[in-house]
C-alpha cells in the first residue's frame, strides 16, 4: 500500500503535529473530494503501508517527530525554486528550505529524498537566464544531498487561470533550451533531471521521463521489490502511484499564484480554521450522514529486501 501526502496540500509544512498524531493513532480519515459524505479510513500501519510519499516546500517542522516514521518507507520531494514573494507569498527563503533539504537528506538516506524546480514559467523577470543560473546554484549547494530532479512546466488549470493572470504557457523551444541546460548542470552536479507529465519531448535531451513517483523509485526507497500491476495516476500523462492522498484542496498556506489545488486564499482561511490536530479528518470532523469504507489494504512488497 502507497500513502501520498502532497498532491492536495503540503502536509509537512502546516499539518505536522496532526500527521503525526494519526501515526501514532495508527489510522486517518479521508473525505472524498467530490463526494464529502463518502470518508475511507486509512490504516497506517507499517505492515501494510509500504512507503509514504512527501511532497512539501517546508520539511522542517516535521524534524522534530520525524524519527516516529523510521518504521516506515518513505520518499520525500522537496520543491525549492527561485521565485520572490510576488509569486510564492509565505514560502521561507530558497537559502532556509536548502538547509532543511540537506537535513532531511542526512536524516533519511539519499534514496528516499528529491529535489523539485516546478512549476517552471517564464515572465520579463523570470527569465531563461534566470532560470538557469538560479538551477545552477540550488544545484551546487544541494550536490552530494540529491541525485535526482524533477522539473515541470506551468500548467494553466482553471485556478491557475484565474489566480494567475501573468501565467503563460512555455513555448517548445524555450522547454528545450531549458531542459538541455538544466540536464548538462545535473551532469556536472551528479543530478538525474526527470520530467513530470510532460510526455518524452525532452527525452532526447537527457531527460528522464519515466515519471517522478514510479514503482522503480519507491522500491529504491524501499529497498524491495513491489509486486508489478500497481494502479497508477488517473492521468494518462502520468505513471506516477498517486491514488491514495490523505490531504485535503484548499488548505494550502503557501500562496502561491500557480497553486491547482486552492480555489482562493480566503476558502484556505476557512478551512484552516476549521483543523483539529487531534481530529481524524484533516479539516473538521464528523458530519450527519457520513458513510464509512475501509481502504482494501495489503502490502505490495515482495519478502526478499533488495539492495540497490
Amino acid at each position: 500500500m502507497i500513502i501520498n501526502t502532497g498532491s492536495r496540500t503540503d502536509i509537512p509544512a502546516f499539518f505536522s503535529e496532526w500527521f503525526f498524531n494519526r501515526i501514532r493513532e495508527g489510522y486517518v480519515l479521508v473525505r472524498n473530494p467530490y463526494y464529502p459524505q463518502m470518508v475511507t479510513k486509512y490504516l497506517l500501519n507499517p505492515d501494510i503501508v509500504d512507503c509514504i510519499n512527501f511532497c512539501t516546500k517546508n520539511p522542517a517542522p516535521s524534524f522534530s517527530r520525524i524519527h516516529e516514521l523510521d518504521m516506515f518507507g518513505q520518499f520525500w520531494y522537496v520543491t525549492i525554486t527561485p521565485y520572490g514573494k510576488d509569486i510564492e507569498p509565505r514560502v521561507p527563503a530558497v537559502e532556509s528550505v536548502i538547509r532543511s533539504f540537506r537535513k532531511l537528506s542526512e536524516i533519511v538516506g539519499l534514496n528516499r529524498i528529491g529535489w523539485r524546480y516546478d512549476p517552471v514559467f517564464l515572465t520579463g523577470k523570470y527569465s531563461s537566464e534566470y532560470h538557469i543560473a538560479s538551477f545552477e546554484k540550488m544545484a551546487a549547494e544541494l550536490s552530494g544531498y540529491t541525485d535526482v530532479c524533477v522539473i515541470s512546466f506551468l500548467d494553466l488549470y482553471e485556478k491557475t487561470k484565474r489566480n494567475f493572470p501573468a501565467g503563460k504557457e512555455v513555448e517548445q523551444k524555450d522547454r528545450i533550451t531549458l531542459g538541455k541546460a538544466f540536464c548538462a548542470i545535473g551532469r556536472e552536479y551528479g543530478i538525474t533531471i526527470k520530467s513530470c507529465a510532460e510526455g518524452v519531448e525532452l527525452s532526447p535531451y537527457g531527460v528522464d521521463c519515466s515519471g517522478c513517483l514510479t514503482r522503480e523509485v519507491l522500491e529504491r526507497a524501499v529497498c524491495r521489490k513491489l509486486h508489478p500491476g500497481i494502479n497508477t495516476s488517473t492521468r494518462r500523462s502520468c505513471s506516477c502511484l498517486l491514488n491514495c492522498d490523505i490531504g485535503v484542496y484548499n488548505t494550502c498556506g503557501h500562496g502561491c499564484v500557480y497553486c491547482y489545488a486552492n480555489f482562493n486564499q480566503n476558502t484556505v482561511r476557512k478551512n484552516s480554521e476549521l483543523h483539529d490536530s487531534l481530529s481524524p479528518f484533516l479539516i473538521g470532523t464528523w458530519r450527519e450522514g457520513d458513510v464509512v469504507t475501509n481502504a482494501r489494504q495489503r502490502s505490495l512488497c515482495d519478502e526478499q529486501t533488495t539492495l540497490f
